[in-house]
């Protein structure tokens, strides 16, 4: 399973696409891609984002099933959906 990330540029905020090429801040609400067509028009889909500058670098990554969550199957994935490291109650992480 795949989902596509970027950075929203107003804030920089981590984003994941999400149905209908929507943009949201939670990989939990992301749109899960599976095979090579759905994501390379997944990718087609955000690099119209890309030109009207809403989010800026959109990739794809590898997510897993980890006790009923998606989590990136990477460190520095994990770390860019969980939000900032600082702590514990600030970012995403606070959130989910």
């Amino acid at each position: 399973m795949k989902v596509i990330t970027a950075n929203r540029l107003i804030d920089g905020e981590v984003v994941f696409q999400g149905e209908n090429g929507a943009w949201v801040e939670l990989i939990g609400e992301a749109r899960l891609l599976e095979g090579k067509d759905a994501v390379a028009e997944a990718l087609a889909l955000a690099a119209k984002s890309v030109a009207s500058r809403e989010i800026v670098d959109p990739y794809d990554i590898e997510i897993k099933d980890e006790d009923g969550k998606r989590v990136p199957e990477r460190l520095r994935e994990k770390i860019r959906a969980a939000g900032p490291t600082t702590h514990p109650a600030l970012g995403k992480q606070a959130r989910s």
